[in-house]
């Protein structure tokens, strides 16, 4: 037993060497090399499109890695790290405080003294939060007391979208806090209702009952922010790349937001002819959104703007494509099927739904559906990558959170999809 575990720690070293080789391997086609992680700038694979070949080596090297750690770690070590983790908090203070903005203007280094006065923060404590962070990459002290950023910090800039992204998600732990509570409330135990979720449930608690999606302007602006934050997060641009584009001619985004998907393919494809359909208010902030940032497509007439309340009401009918970006998982089976029903009333003859969310691997295999190269990780690793596929499943607990939703296997995504059409 002692040899065979052995090899397999054996076989995860190779893993870990491969998938870092072939993570070199990408950041050096660009021709600038691999990245420092006290770069103060980014790489310019970190602003492509298309990163598909780098996620896939990156979730093989963080899988393997943490399988390896599970394995030669005393596990009360390990435990404890995954449970004594503050530094969201800690990046929540970065954030709300605009730290990395201040820093973006001294990039030789910044006194904590001198950071400190200027974001309104007590010297001693900021000092402590930096250094939590700078212990993972994140920010670091060129010299006692003096901080700088790194590739790391530079994503916590007021300008970069997945600040609002971050900033979103920090309201979320609270709702974490009230799970277990939720799982042993005898109404909301065993609900999928929205009105159930940890969210509603916290709220509730406080005496406010209100809808996720009940924004003010400012909120709105920071939350489609977000959603193109979200993309570049998930590397959701992939699919400009790895989807037949040339061979559509009209699509249709649904709960297009802002844009986040759709003025790309406007860019890459101007034969694409592109229906943007969400709640009015957002619809006139997508608008705005479009004349900023693609304003050739406005005056082509590549692009119409039609408010729809997609539980309620139909899409346009007949396009090429009805593009779902994640959509389906905001909400639980139920009301998915009802948005997946109203799609199909409108579909021609030759129309296709295209889904696009996160896949939920198992540590087994579905019965009726074949891994192949992507969704099956090489042996001894876990059969769904581990830990290189944390933000997935962690996705999946954001939607339980927020809307008693979840990400869904593929096994799972066919069977809302099998819905009658009298629905």
């Amino acid at each position: 037993m002692a040899e065979s575990n052995e090899v397999k720690v054996e076989a995860l070293l190779d893993i870990i060497n491969s998938s870092a080789r072939e993570a070199m391997g990408e950041y050096k086609k660009t021709g600038h090399g691999v990245p420092s992680a006290d770069s103060s700038t980014f790489h310019p694979l970190d602003l492509a499109t298309d990163t598909l070949a780098l996620r896939q080596a990156i979730r093989l090297l963080e899988g393997a890695c943490h399988q390896l750690n599970a394995i030669l770690a005393p596990p009360q070590h390990t435990v404890h790290n995954f449970v004594h983790n503050y530094n969201w908090a800690c990046t929540d203070v970065a954030v709300r405080s605009r730290i990395a903005d201040v820093l973006d203007e001294h990039p030789e280094g910044l006194s904590v003294d001198a950071l400190a006065n200027t974001v309104n923060l007590d010297k001693t404590k900021t000092a402590r939060v930096l250094r939590a962070l700078s212990l993972r990459g994140c920010f670091k002290e060129v010299k006692r007391d003096v901080f700088a950023n790194t590739r790391l910090s530079l994503i916590l800039k007021s300008t970069n979208n997945s600040w609002c992204s971050l900033r979103i998600h920090q309201q979320f732990h609270e709702y974490g806090t009230v799970l277990y509570e939720t799982m042993t409330d005898h109404q909301c135990a065993r609900s999928d209702e929205i009105d159930k979720a940890p969210r509603a449930f916290a709220l509730g608690k406080e005496g406010i009952y209100s809808s996720f999606w009940e924004m003010d302007d400012e909120t709105r602006d920071v939350f489609h922010r977000g959603m193109i934050g979200i993309t570049d997060i998930q590397g959701s641009y992939a699919a400009l790349h790895h989807y037949p584009w040339d061979n559509v001619s009209s699509m249709v985004d649904i709960g297009s937001g802002n844009g986040a998907m759709s003025i790309p393919l406007a860019k890459m494809f101007p034969h694409l002819r592109i229906t943007n359909q969400d709640l009015p208010e957002t619809i006139e902030l997508a608008r705005n959104t479009w004349e900023k940032n693609a304003p050739e497509a406005l005056l082509d007439g590549r692009v119409e703007f039609v408010p729809v309340n997609f539980l309620k009401e139909l899409p346009v009918v007949g396009k090429d494509v009805y593009y779902l970006r994640s959509i389906l998982h905001d909400w639980p089976d139920a009301e998915s099927r009802t948005i997946l029903c109203n799609i199909r009333k409108a579909m021609g003859p030759n129309s296709r739904v295209l889904i696009h969310d996160c896949v939920l691997l198992h540590t087994f295999e579905d019965p009726g559906v074949g891994a192949n190269e992507f969704s099956k990780a090489p042996e001894p690793m876990l059969l769904n990558f581990g830990a290189g596929s944390h933000a997935p499943y962690q996705f999946d607990m954001i939607m339980w959170l927020l809307f008693n939703s979840k990400e869904r296997t593929l096994n799972e995504i066919k069977i809302i999809g099998q819905v009658p059409y009298t629905l």
